[in-house]
């Protein structure tokens, strides 16, 4: 297959990658004419590579020792170092841009200065202390993506609190399952939200919330709606009252948590996954800027919420002076083509959505490159599954030929990606083009032996600054370990099925532990999802497969169908010759049933491995927690289709 974009000299010779490789150069003597030369020398040499990255951004002093421990899990990076995320932030001040362009549903853009951002910020940071919160303290966020959620956020950092946050689309438990771990000090809250054109009051939601959390000093509430929340703290009189307000920073250790995100509790109770200041801030300030060459004269917006990694990686374009976009409504609301309309009107030069919502343009007839003035935008990012390579020739037609697709891969877990784009690599249609700088990425059989060219495990052999710190209440590490060391000790095991190809690029196939094993031929769900969901009258599909007794296996596949279609028998022939031509012929379903919905995460990954247990006799309740499911009653229906 040929590429879909090449990078031109131009390209190559502007890329920030390039000015780094450059001066890794002029500091070692190496020869690095490409980036898979760069990226070989950035694994063979963890501590030169990582010392060189905090030197490049110029990130202050630093004790002497870049990597102390290089053994998984517990790498220590940087002993002895001191600094706090937020001050990287702060020296990108600057009057010529915003900070943040604020969207709401009805259109309306506000501006937040960067003055303002700081100001508000160091204002904020004065009332959590005022409230008695202090370095290594926790302070909650119930907030749809608005830009008081990335001011709280900061806030919480400067003063080396830890900040943990969830979207409004998660229900009061589901918040509690994950917020109520930490035992926090203050509770931020929007009051409610707009999305697809209606009011979500969250009143009642902040009430069960402040009953759950009796370590609650205070709650802050942002007026989004209107609604008066009784005996919380308005964040109106957040007011600095005067923009030239100084943001002073608590110098913490490079490993002191910077926040808690969540895994998404499909085996058990969300486990919080702790994150270290040192080690977000260099990921972060690579990923952005050598991977997606973000800077300051970009507008970066990824349609996320706080309860996503992405909202995190988004904040990430404030270290590099970036301008980011907080919205908070559908991305298919009033039109189907609503996020481009979004990004024309903020003139975004780096967007980010999910293969669902392109596929969902796709079927619309959207044509975004002539319906919209996108002529800032120059390079789209894709995450949350992978992206059929139907969806990203797509994207070169209906967007641009000249705006590259970086699809990206990586998780919560290391709130980065492993492998994605680069400006100085080609895309492939359907492939990731490379692995990230520093991530000693590659593909092992069961036996641990490396494989090219054929399905292999994700794993990563060497230790990365931005895995995690630790996992909550895990005081013996043992979480920690089963999680991603199990399989293969002192090797971190993502759980993917992979493909490295011999032009280097990578084709994720989905989650190892949902593998479809037909007659001894192993295929992610990800092949299959994307031959049967380019069909027009497929809205989603979600295939299992399942061992059963005295060897046997069932390999159902379940559809919901776009609006007006049938599942006749006409329908499931060209579903099967589909899957048959485009896929395997090994990996036709034994029976195709329409399904009143998709079962996913609160983040939106499909409950395959969950609806697998089902089909093998367990129980509902003790495979996974209601609240971590965006439908929960869903759960019983696939329950009675046990085969």
């Amino acid at each position: 297959m040929e590429p879909q974009w090449v990078p031109g000299e131009s390209d190559i010779a502007e890329a920030q990658v390039t000015s780094f490789g450059l001066f890794v150069e002029k500091r070692t003597g190496e020869s690095l004419p490409d980036y898979r030369a760069l990226w070989q020398w950035s694994v063979d040499d963890l501590p030169g590579f990582w010392g060189a990255l905090w030197d490049y951004f110029d990130l202050g002093e630093r004790a002497g020792e870049v990597l102390g421990s290089a053994e998984m899990p517990g790498a220590q990076w940087f002993p002895g170092t001191t600094l706090n995320y937020v001050d990287q932030v702060v020296r990108q001040v600057r009057d010529d841009r915003p900070a943040i362009l604020s969207v709401d549903e009805t259109g309306e853009i506000t501006e937040i200065s960067w003055a303002a951002l700081i100001a508000t910020a160091a204002t904020f940071a004065g009332t959590l202390r005022e409230l008695g919160v202090g370095a290594g303290d926790r302070v909650a966020g119930y907030l749809p993506n608005i830009a008081e959620a990335v001011i709280a956020f900061l806030a919480t950092a400067s003063i080396g609190a830890v900040w943990s946050a969830c979207g409004q689309d998660y229900s009061a438990q589901a918040a509690l399952d994950r917020l109520g771990q930490l035992e926090p000090k203050v509770l931020v809250a929007a009051d409610g939200y707009r999305f697809g054109g209606k009011v979500h009051d969250k009143t009642a939601d902040i009430a069960a919330l402040r009953a759950g959390l009796p370590t609650l000093a205070a709650t802050v509430v942002v007026s989004r709606i209107g609604v008066d929340v009784p005996d919380a703290l308005a964040w109106q009189t957040v007011d600095p009252g005067d923009d030239d307000v100084d943001l002073p920073t608590e110098q913490v250790d490079f490993g002191h948590p910077l926040w808690v995100l969540y895994s998404s509790g499909t085996t058990g109770k969300p486990k919080g996954i702790v994150h270290g200041h040192g080690g977000v801030l260099l990921e972060h300030l690579k990923a952005v800027a050598l991977q997606s060459d973000i800077g300051e004269g970009d507008t970066f917006f990824w349609y996320t919420s706080p309860s996503w990694m992405m909202w995190n990686f988004q904040v990430a374009g404030l270290l590099v002076g970036a301008t980011i976009v907080c919205y908070d409504g559908s991305p298919a609301a009033p039109r189907p083509d609503a996020l481009w309309e979004l990004a024309s009107r903020t003139g975004t030069t780096v967007l980010g959505s999910s293969p669902g919502y392109v596929l969902a343009c796709a079927k619309a007839g959207s044509v975004p490159r002539t319906d919209h003035d996108l002529s800032a935008l120059r390079l789209i990012g894709i995450t949350g599954s992978s992206l059929p390579p139907s969806s990203s020739l797509w994207l070169r037609d209906n967007v641009g030929e000249h705006v590259p697709v970086a699809s990206i891969s990586g998780g919560t877990d290391v709130v980065s990606a492993f492998i994605g784009g680069v400006r100085t690599v080609p895309v492939w249609p359907g492939e990731l083009s490379a692995p990230y700088l520093g991530v000693a990425l590659d593909s092992w059989d069961e036996q641990g032996q490396p494989v090219r060219d054929e399905v292999g495990e994700l794993v990563i052999t060497k230790p990365m600054p931005s895995m995690p710190v630790a996992f909550w209440n895990d005081p013996d590490g043992s979480r920690y370990r089963d999680a991603y060391f199990e399989m293969f000790p002192g090797v971190w095991r993502h759980g993917d099925w992979i493909t490295i190809t011999e032009h280097g690029s990578i084709i994720v196939h989905g989650r190892s532990d949902s593998t479809l094993n037909r007659q001894g031929i192993r295929m992610g769900s990800a092949d299959i999802y994307q031959a049967v969901e380019a069909l027009p009258d497929i809205a989603e599909a979600l295939v299992i497969g399942v061992e059963l007794p005295e060897g046997a296996y069932w390999m159902p596949l379940f559809v919901t169908l776009a609006p007006g279609a049938e599942l006749t028998d006409e329908l499931k022939q060209r579903i099967n010759a589909t899957i048959r031509a485009e896929v395997s012929p090994r990996h036709v379903p034994d029976v195709i049933i329409e399904a009143p919905g998709i079962p996913h995460t609160r983040t939106g990954k499909k409950l395959e491995v969950p609806i697998k247990k089902l089909f093998q006799g367990a129980e509902v309740s003790t495979v996974i927690a209601p609240t971590a499911v965006d439908d929960p009653e869903l759960l019983a229906w696939y329950a009675a289709q046990q085969p």
